[in-house]
């Protein structure tokens, strides 16, 4: 089986961009959000989710990523003559 090829290190880093800025901007709202006095109990467990959710994103993205390289480096051949011809 040959290796497949690593995903494209860049375009993966700007895939992700908007989406990890999104999430950070999530977490400011949810930390200024919570009541004073209660800024950790407010906010902790909603900002464990979000970067959990982008972990999970940032994981899919990537094998997807890698998948897709592997999948256009692979070029099927225009046909082998070893399958007979169907008639129609």
């Amino acid at each position: 089986m040959e290796p497949m090829p690593p995903l494209d290190r860049q375009a993966y880093i700007a895939e992700m961009r908007q989406q990890m800025e999104t999430m950070l901007g999530q977490v400011a709202d949810a930390i200024n959000n919570a009541k004073d006095g209660e800024i950790i109990a407010g906010s902790e467990c909603q900002v464990r989710d979000l970067f959990g959710t982008l972990r999970q994103k940032a994981f899919e993205v990537g094998l997807q990523m890698r998948i897709d390289a592997a999948e256009a480096a692979f070029s099927p051949s225009a046909g082998s003559g070893d399958r007979p011809e169907v008639a129609e």
